[in-house]
Order: structure tokens, then sequence, then C-alpha cells
């Protein structure tokens, strides 16, 4: 695909999401949290991200019918077709079941290891960021670009993964090596948003492990056109197939993976 044809086709990705958004805005109105399933301990589920995921998946089919899809609650499957959606229908689940702000709308798609368009649609606040590949990273239309701040001065968003036992001991790590070296540190409970926010200059970095590539493709995609840098936990810049993340405005991206890497 040419450039212009990937602008169009996120510009449509954008319309499919935002139509996502406004039917979990509807839902989230006369939600019963008594309809939420636990798939694990932490890690929740209801008929929201199950249906909003169906009408994500039917739009794109009807899009671009011969690709493939990742999709986080498995309504959809990849047999390696060329390009592959990859799909979460509702980021940010236990935020909406609480009504704690943001939770989004997030659909990549990519070829083989490249990313090619990222569309996050950030439900609460309507506002739409997208990227397509050399296209430059976008908010309701308005370019983005990082901020440029130094460590000392960097908001950072260390999250929490639903997998405590497994990184606990990663995260009280991180809060000693950086509590009061940066500016502060927030936790957003939204891995897309988190990466958007560095991308509107609104956070310096972010990082997280132990989540799903539905997580994380579309965001890292608008970090990076904006002028921002992504990899895995050990620096690999080859993230796509892993289950890590380290985005920043760049400037950081090593004294951050120093402080990860000395665990």
């Amino acid at each position: 695909m040419n450039n212009e044809e990937l602008k169009i086709l996120t510009l449509t990705v954008c319309d499919i999401a935002k139509r996502a958004g406004s039917f979990i805005r509807q839902e989230r109105q006369h939600f019963l949290n008594e309809r939420v399933e636990k798939k694990h301990a932490h890690d929740y589920v209801s008929y929201v991200d199950k249906q909003s995921e169906q009408l994500i998946v039917t739009a794109l089919r009807d899009l671009l019918p011969e690709a493939g899809f990742i999709t986080e609650e498995g309504s959809a499957t990849y047999s390696d077709e060329q390009y592959c959606w990859v799909v979460d229908p509702l980021d940010g689940t236990t935020n909406f079941i609480h009504r704690f702000p943001p939770y989004a709308v997030s659909i990549a798609l990519v070829c083989g290891r490249q990313i090619m368009l990222g569309v996050v649609y950030e439900i609460c606040a309507d506002e739409c960021f997208c990227a397509w590949l050399g296209g430059g990273s976008y908010l309701n239309g308005q370019p983005l670009k990082v901020n440029t701040s130094a460590l000392s001065d960097a908001l950072v968003c260390f999250q929490l993964p639903y997998n405590s036992n497994a990184y606990s001991p990663v995260a009280q790590h991180l809060v000693r090596q950086f509590y009061g070296r940066v500016a502060s540190i927030r936790m957003l409970g939204s891995a897309a948003i988190a990466l958007c926010y560095v991308a509107a200059g609104r956070l310096d970095a972010y990082a997280e492990k132990f989540i799903g590539q539905w997580d994380c493709m579309a965001g890292a995609l608008i970090v990076s056109e904006a002028g921002g840098h992504c990899t895995d936990y050990n620096g690999s810049t080859d993230f796509t197939q892993g289950n890590s993340i380290v985005a920043t405005n760049g400037i950081i991206h090593q004294e951050l993976l120093d402080g990860i890497l000395s665990a």
C-alpha cells in the first residue's frame, strides 16, 4: 500500500473505532456489574467487550477481506495472511467497569512484523489518535509530537499488569529506581492510552510487561510516528512478537532501559 492508500484506510478505521466507542459509551449508561466475567485473577471481560469486538471484526472484514485477525476476545483468527488486524475492543475493561477513565478501542494493521497503521479511540474524552506508516501521528486531525523532557522532568507511567505474582518484584524495583528521579509516576489502566499520551507529550515514558499484542500495536506506531521510540524490556525494536514494551520521547529511553535492566 502506498502512503495515500494507508491514509484513507486509517481514516476509515477511525470511523469504525468511533462506532465501537459509541456502542461502549451507550452500554456504560445501564451496565450491570453482575454481567462481568473473570478470565483470570483480576482480569475481566463482559458482553460489551465481546459485542464491540464483533462489531469491529465485521466492519474490518468488509474493509479488507484478505486480512486475518488477532483479537483479545478471540472472535476471529489469523492463518498467516499477509495482513493482520490486531484488535482490542475495549482496552481498560477494569476502568470501564468502575466508571473510571480512560478506556479505549485499539485497532492496528500489521504486515509481517511491520505495523502499517494504528487507531486508538479514547471513549470518555472523544479523542481519536491515529497514525499510518510514514504519515505522522494525529489527534482528532491535529499533528502530534512527543515532549522533550529530560528524565528529571519526566512524567512516567508504569502500569501494573494482571500477572501480579510474576511482575510484583519488577514493579517494586521500578518504583525504587525512579521514584524521586522523575517528576512523577502515574498508572492509567489502559496500555493503548498510555502510549498515545506519550505521543501527545502528556507523558514522557511508559513501560509495561505481560501485555498482549492487541494492547500495544496501534499505540506503538502512534508513538513512533510522533517522534518517540519503542522497544521491548531488553531494548529490542522487534517487540511485536513479545509481551513487553517501553515507549519514550526518545531522549530518556536509554536511561529508562538502564533502570529496568538493573532489576
